[in-house]
């Protein structure tokens, strides 16, 4: 039947090839199933499939073997190339498409051998990609159709936050930039050692006895000075205000 319809195809009888077509549409849908987790409909990716299938038609040649046997790699070629170039919601790297398309197949026919879903180290093992490799192209798989911020947040029961709503908050600590440039001369004006007591006390976050035994002294003499320092800080606080 296969053969009959080609030969038909060749001498010019284009219902030939509608009908090859019709025959070989199942092919078509199973491959295209393989990417309906990329979240496009079903019918969009099967469109796709059908054009790779049309091209193979006119491209076969029957040295080439089976025509199914031509025919899955330009299927597969062309669901690719339509992730590839007009699929993905943000730029990724064209290999990191690839690498993403092919742990997607890989996730797909290891569910179905183990019975569940593979972890990453399970991906690495089956394909060539290092365990790294797995997880960025796991993580660049979000790319494909990143969430708008105008979705309802999950988290509410009611429905009235976006996903934007929840992205963001003011940061506190815009305060503290302003008031460090506000002090920081000061601060550069203290001498040496008193800069020293406030960087161990405030960034290494240590006691006044352990800043006493870094440097040697009293803890009282260390509490005197950093008394001293603060006060001459808040002093070029107030004064900035």
């Amino acid at each position: 039947m296969e053969e009959r319809l080609l030969r038909r195809y060749r001498d010019g009888d284009a219902r030939a090839r509608e009908d090859l077509a019709v025959g070989f549409m199942p092919l078509a849908c199973r491959l295209a199933g393989r990417y309906r987790r990329h979240g496009e409909a079903q019918e969009d990716l099967e469109q796709v499939a059908y054009l790779g299938l049309l091209k193979a038609i006119d491209r076969y040649d029957p040295e080439l073997g089976p025509l199914a046997r031509y025919a899955v790699p330009s299927i597969l070629g062309e669901l690719k190339r339509h992730f590839r170039d007009k699929g993905w919601g943000v730029h990724v790297p064209r290999s990191l498409q690839e690498r993403v398309l092919e742990v997607g197949d890989a996730t797909d026919q290891l569910y179905g051998q183990l019975g569940r879903s593979p972890t990453p180290s399970d991906l690495a093992a089956h394909t060539s990609y290092t365990l790294e490799e797995v997880l960025e192209a796991l993580d660049a798989a979000s790319a494909y159709t990143p969430a708008t911020l105008d979705a309802p947040y999950w988290g509410d029961d009611d429905g009235s936050r976006t996903l934007g709503d929840t992205l963001g908050t003011v940061d506190g600590r815009f305060e503290l930039v302003e008031l460090g440039n506000t002090v920081a001369p000061a601060y550069r004006a203290l001498p040496e050692r008193e800069r020293e007591i406030l960087r161990l006390r405030f960034v290494e976050d240590l006691t006044q006895s352990e800043v006493a035994r870094r440097l040697g002294i009293s803890q009282m003499h260390v509490s005197r000075l950093l008394r001293r320092s603060l006060d001459r800080l808040g002093e070029a606080g107030r004064a900035g205000d």
